[in-house]
């Protein structure tokens, strides 16, 4: 791996205290990069991201689109060249930055994926919870849905982030953004109940969810174990733990929560972001209206 990118990673590890999927992303979207380098440097040109010019860049663009991939993945992966670029431009590694002028794809709306909010009371009460894995993982999926949290934040919690008797946690997000989330009582309830059998492997453990082993669950395990009580239930619309943000976000909205608070409650620093789900909503209506309208 080239020098400047693993300087990045480090920073990224050190200074901005990035989560390990984190670093992960980061790390493939520019290994993947320096395989584009590698493939297409003319002969005796330099392989070295520091001497890539904003030309090269539309054409990686480009490369990433031949190949498939999504105009969001292709969107997210020059997101990390940005980043990377503007490390190394504050380290007087590049003169100028070959990102600033560098345009996403254009981007079709999708509409986030759903649950009703009958499938997740089937999900969350077809979850079996006469042993502590299924404690656990009831307190784990009430919490993803009672606090509309993200997958990394609900792994990410440790005993200290819990207030059980106000419905609370500490949650932290992207850049590492701290929230105080209300949980509702079923989620608060539920982490009780598995609290008592909560088995660390050393002393040292804080965090809340905990595999077999007794070491923090990783945001991967947790998507495997709601496919698994999915297909218990009898769901079989696709959805991953961030399915369970969207729908909390849009069964706020469709019982009258203002766009504002949803937006703090998710955590969102911008409104842009979170008015996504108004579409959602409005879709819904439409549906209804068109459903149920004799002249529709």
């Amino acid at each position: 791996m080239d020098a400047s990118i693993r300087a990045f990673l480090e920073h990224l590890k050190v200074e901005r205290q990035c989560s390990e999927h984190t670093l992960r992303s980061y790390e493939d979207d520019l290994v993947l990069f320096e395989r584009f380098l590698e493939e297409t440097r003319p002969a005796g040109g330099d392989p070295s991201p520091t001497a890539v010019d904003a030309r090269r860049l539309r054409r990686y663009s480009a490369w990433l689109s031949g190949r498939g991939y999504a105009p969001s993945t292709v969107a997210r992966r020059l997101a990390s060249l940005r980043s990377f670029f503007r490390f190394l431009r504050r380290g007087g590694k590049v003169a100028a930055d070959p990102t600033a002028a560098l345009r996403n794809p254009k981007q079709p709306r999708r509409l986030p994926k759903l649950l009703r909010v009958d499938q997740v009371a089937g999900l969350l009460d077809s979850i079996p919870t006469a042993e502590a894995a299924g404690r656990r993982d009831r307190a784990m999926f009430e919490t993803l849905y009672g606090g509309g949290l993200r997958v990394g934040e609900v792994v990410g919690l440790d005993l200290e982030d819990l207030d059980l008797d106000e419905e609370l946690v500490r949650a932290r997000g992207k850049g590492r953004r701290e929230r105080l989330c209300p949980i509702g009582a079923m989620a608060a309830r539920w982490i009780r109940l598995y609290l008592a059998d909560r088995a660390p492997r050393t002393t040292a453990e804080r965090g809340v969810f905990l595999n077999q082993r007794g070491d923090r669950l990783t945001a991967r395990s947790v998507g495997r174990l709601l496919e698994e009580h999915l297909a218990r239930a009898g769901i079989r619309d696709a959805a991953s733990p961030h399915t369970l943000r969207h729908s909390f976000a849009t069964h706020l909205l469709d019982r009258g929560a203002d766009l504002r608070s949803v937006q703090e409650l998710l955590g969102h620093r911008n409104l842009t972001t979170t008015q996504i789900y108004t579409h959602v909503t409005g879709e819904r209506i439409l549906d209804v209206y068109r459903g149920a309208h004799p002249r529709a």
